[in-house]
């Protein structure tokens, strides 16, 4: 299969790739950059288990072409740490038991980090809305959006 040459910023560093045209950004991330922390599970954009941002904005990785991010800044959620320290978001998710099975936290983090970029004091409503396409098996909604709260209490993410 013939391959396009990309060229991504991941988590501030300058990557050079081959990619076959139907690659999803996803796959790159996972099986040809290592960071396995954006999750793999629905592949049609509904759980939000593999949410990182391109560009500023938030994405379902699952349903982006490689090649459409060609020239884009990704972050993932390996990307939030700050010298390999944990984030104050990712702290709260823990301090605030939002972190159960872990499997949609990857995706409820980034999509919380959005919000916060944002909305830097939401309302329990606007947490809700921001993290709504986001599915947590668990059922720690409740705890999510507590941690959201704090961190934005500290104003600090």
């Amino acid at each position: 299969m013939t391959t396009v040459p990309i060229e991504l910023t991941v988590n501030g560093r300058s990557r050079r790739l081959d990619v076959a045209p139907n690659v999803t950004l996803l796959d790159v991330l996972r099986d040809d950059l290592g960071l396995t922390g954006t999750k793999e599970c629905c592949l049609v954009g509904e759980c939000g288990a593999c949410t990182v941002s391109l560009d500023g904005r938030i994405v379902d990785s699952c349903l982006v072409l490689a090649v459409e991010a060609d020239g884009a800044a990704v972050t993932t959620i390996e990307g939030l740490a700050v010298d390999g320290r944990m984030s104050p978001l990712q702290a709260a998710f823990l301090d605030e038991g939002a972190v159960q099975c872990g499997y949609c936290i990857p995706g409820q983090l980034m999509a919380a980090h959005d919000l916060l970029e944002r909305v830097p004091h939401p309302t329990v409503e606007q947490v809700q809305e921001g993290l709504a396409g986001n599915l947590c098996r668990c059922g720690c909604y409740g705890q999510i959006t507590e941690a959201v709260l704090a961190t934005a209490e500290g104003h600090d993410r």
